[in-house]
Parts: structure tokens; C-alpha cells; sequence
């Protein structure tokens, strides 16, 4: 970041509050968290980038070696330890809202659910690149479609709801800013806005 730009004035209102990103894989996570971060003048951490980092294998690698159950217990370790830090945009990985819980760190922060739609993270997932684990195994349209229906409901518990559509990160990372805007303001109102500044 510029050390010359000027954090958004939420900077201020968040309070060190951690923001996590939740949202299906190819929902944009990864490319909209640094942006985000940038603009608040916040740290950036991807959940499965630091997973990787730390057993020096791709996701789908530890997935095949350990199993899903074994990857999990993994990633809710990792959560963990990264809702110690205060000041933080976090690209979660997928199937993180699956365990309840991760749900006991998630909402120490806000929890922002990134939705393009299942046709436009079909669309992305066919040009993307990255090995998906849980897709390989049979068709994956239909094992896309299982893993929508399975964690819809569960996305739906996030603090804001940002529609996505074919912005750019920046476009989507302003979208953010706004309704946060108003999302603070509501929690304040009720008292319920949650800090995190150890």
C-alpha cells in the first residue's frame, strides 16, 4: 500500500475488528480481500495460502494425503490462531462455515459473504486453473451444486450479504466499504459492534 493514501475513515469505526470473508471457491475472496485491506489500511491473510505455507503442499495435496476431516481440524487450527490478531481481511476457504466451530471465531469480527451466483461461480470455475478437491472426484457441476445447497443456509448467517457480478476486486472491495457503513452503524445501535484488539 502507498504509505502516502489515507485509510477510509471505517478504519476508525471498526476498532481493530477482523473482517472474514466467506463464500463459495471462485466467489473472489482471495483477489477482493487485498484490496479491501488496502483501502483500511488493515493486514491481509488467506486461510489457504497459509495452509499451504505451512505444510509446503497445494490444498488439494493435503486434502489427498490427509483426508477432508484431517484438512479441516487443519484450517480451524489455523482460524484460530489468526483470530488472535486484531486488524485483519480474511479470505476464508469455502467449506470453513461448516464447522460450528469456526463460527466462535468468525463472529469475534464481521462476516462478509462474498455471492456471485452459482452460474457466474460455474463460469469462474471452469477457466480457473486451481485443482479443487472437493470438484474432482465426479461431475462437477453436481458436486458444485451439493456444496451450494449444503452451505447456502449457513452463508446466509454472515453479517452482510455483498451480490457480486463481474466487477473487478477494487469495484467489489468498495461495495464492501459501503454496506459496512451501515452495518456498523446498526450494530452500534444495538450494541452488539464486536472488537477485537488483543
Amino acid at each position: 500500500m502507498n504509505n502516502l493514501s489515507i485509510p477510509h475513515p471505517l478504519r476508525a469505526s471498526l476498532m481493530g475488528c477482523n473482517l472474514y470473508l466467506i463464500g463459495m471457491m471462485g466467489s473472489g475472496k482471495s483477489s477482493t480481500g487485498p484490496s479491501l485491506a488496502s483501502k483500511l489500511a488493515y493486514g491481509f491473510v488467506d486461510v489457504d495460502a497459509v495452509i499451504t505455507q505451512l505444510f509446503s503442499k497445494s490444498i488439494s495435496t493435503i486434502f489427498q494425503d490427509e483426508g477432508e476431516q484431517s484438512f479441516r481440524e487443519i484450517e480451524s487450527q489455523v482460524l484460530k490462531d489468526i483470530g488472535q490478531r486484531h486488524s485483519l481481511v480474511v479470505a476464508t476457504g469455502g467449506g470453513i462455515v461448516t464447522r460450528n466451530q469456526n463460527w466462535g471465531i468468525l463472529h469475534q469480527g464481521i462476516v462478509i459473504w462474498l455471492d456471485p451466483g452459482r452460474d457466474r461461480l460455474l463460469r469462474r470455475l471452469e477457466s480457473d486453473p486451481l485443482k479443487r478437491p472437493l470438484l474432482n472426484e465426479k461431475d462437477p457441476v453436481v458436486a458444485f451444486d451439493q456444496l451450494f445447497d449444503q452451505r447456502y443456509s449457513l452463508y446466509c448467517e454472515a453479517d452482510l450479504h455483498i451480490s457480486v457480478g463481474d466487477e473487478t476486486p477494487d469495484e467489489v472491495a468498495k461495495s464492501v466499504l459501503e454496506k459496512l457503513s451501515t452495518t456498523i452503524k446498526a450494530q452500534r445501535g444495538r450494541g452488539e459492534l464486536r472488537t477485537n484488539t488483543m
